[in-house]
């Protein structure tokens, strides 16, 4: 009795392999096959460390920032969107694949009727009644669509696609926000170091003004001499000042970042001569490194969705055919039901296809390729995007060394002079207006020195960002269990 329902489920099976969806081929060509080389552009040993390859508990060298970091990952109110919005697309791709199977429905019935009937009649009958009794028992599906032409099909490869990138979208900003936290902790530790050493100066411009002020009381110096080691000392105090606002709000920008306060342990107090990062250069790579950053390849996945609903675009052109079925049992006492001679079944399959729908389903097929178009230019410019940050940070990465040794060198210099410009001063060698100009100078190189080395740790961290780094590490924290 069921050999039409079999019949038209073997059909369905031999033509479930029509897909409409064209067939996707990763765009190339939108940047060159090698990352910038020569020229200002560092040449890495061919033993270096490839920088995309190293996780970040590796990468980050000091104990406080990698804590920071764990307090990020675990309590930022980003990263848990992030992975609110991966279990809303794993939901939605569940509820978009239950299409391909049928959904079976049981049910039952009882039904009692009593028929009443009067008196009269040749045969002298009396009046009475009739109680009939029915029970019906039925498992079945109903309009079950047969996805001839992949409609349905390529509606879940799209939702499954939109899970993967949403995916690479937590990947993406976990990573973000591990250079966030770590550029913040660095940017604290330099404003630190710059405090630490606007406070040693201010000693230093406070010694110089107390002398002038003695030497104008009996009468050696000038007011004019007065006057400028107050302004030296007065810019120091303004100095301290900007500072002491500006760790506050690092202090403020860190505990956003962290999701809850940081305790004051984990602070930086000033720079240290110590490494905070690894110092290590990517290898020999081509720009093809760049096709695995998160961002890259969550506009891949958004692309291939793109290119199964088109498919399902098309497929909305041909017929629908679906299946509604049951079967059951009818007997009319309970007792009776799943005896022999008691099941009933029903087969009805059906087959729609609009003949004027005024452009409706050509209207879905253009917004589709259109779609499919806009996924294409937004892939390629997140690649050109990709390698435009890597370059920058290597064009940076191939002078900073140069940069920070050629600052350390006019730091000291900066120092002996003012030292011995100090000396000359006093001894009456030299005119008081050297003195401060030799004590700003090497303040200036101090500071700048302080800057140069953050940019240095900073550049390290964007190089590291900007390769995806941390890919190894492919299970985000606190994520839940893939589909």
């Amino acid at each position: 009795m069921t050999k039409p329902i079999l019949f038209l489920l073997a059909g369905t099976v031999l033509l479930s392999g029509c897909n409409l969806a064209p067939k996707y081929e990763r765009p190339t060509g939108a940047v060159p096959v090698t990352l910038p080389q020569g020229g200002i552009y560092p040449t890495a040993p061919t033993d270096a460390v490839d920088v995309s390859r190293i996780g970040w508990r590796d990468f980050f060298l000091d104990d406080r920032l990698q804590r920071v970091i764990e307090l990020g990952l675990a309590n930022n109110r980003d990263l848990r969107i992030a992975a609110g919005n991966v279990l809303q697309a794993r939901a939605q791709y569940r509820v978009q694949r239950s299409d391909l199977l049928p959904t079976v429905n049981a049910s039952g019935t009882g039904t009692y009727t009593n028929n009443v009937f009067g008196a009269g009649g040749a045969n002298g009958a009396t009046g009475g009644s009739t109680d009939i009794e029915a029970y019906q028992a039925t498992v079945g599906l109903s309009a079950f669509e047969l996805d001839l032409f992949g409609r349905v099909r390529n509606l879940s490869r799209a939702a499954q696609e939109q899970v993967f990138a949403s995916e690479e979208a937590q990947r993406s900003a976990r990573i973000s926000l591990i250079a966030e936290i770590a550029n913040a902790w660095l940017t604290m530790a330099a404003d630190s170091e710059q405090l630490r050493l606007s406070r040693g100066t201010l000693r230093t411009f406070e010694d110089t003004l107390r002398l002038t002020r003695e030497q104008f009381r009996v009468g050696i110096g000038s007011e004019l001499e007065v006057r400028q080691a107050e302004t030296n000392y007065q810019g120091a105090l303004n100095d301290i000042a900007v500072l002491e606002t500006s760790i506050a709000r690092d202090q403020n920008a860190l505990n956003l970042l962290a999701g809850t306060t940081v305790p004051a342990a984990l602070l930086p107090t000033d720079f240290g001569n110590a490494p905070m990062t690894r110092d290590a250069l990517p290898g020999d790579i081509s720009s093809e490194v760049l096709l695995r950053r998160p961002d890259v390849l969550q506009a891949e996945h958004q692309l291939i969705a793109e290119n199964a609903n088109i498919g399902a675009a098309r497929a909305a052109f041909f017929p629908t055919i679906s299946l509604t079925a049951t079967l059951g049992t009818l007997s009319t006492s309970l007792s009776g039901l799943f005896k022999d001679g008691t099941y009933t079944y029903n087969a009805s399959p059906g087959i729609g296809l609009p003949l004027f729908d005024f452009g409706r389903r050509q209207g879905n097929l253009d917004y589709a390729r259109a779609s499919q178009q806009v996924a294409v230019a937004t892939y390629e410019r997140a690649i050109q995007t990709a390698f435009r940050e890597v370059a920058d940070a290597l064009a940076q990465r191939g002078r900073i060394d140069e940069q920070l040794r050629a600052q350390t060198n006019r730091a000291e210099a900066a120092r002996v002079a003012a030292r011995l410009s100090d000396a000359r001063y006093r001894s009456g060698v030299d005119s008081f207006l050297t003195t401060l100009i030799q004590q700003r100078t090497a303040y200036a190189a101090e500071q700048q020195l302080v800057g140069t080395r953050l940019t240095q740790a900073s550049n390290l961290v964007e190089l590291y960002r900007s390769l995806g780094g941390g890919i190894e590490e492919t299970t985000p924290v606190g994520a839940p269990a893939a589909p």
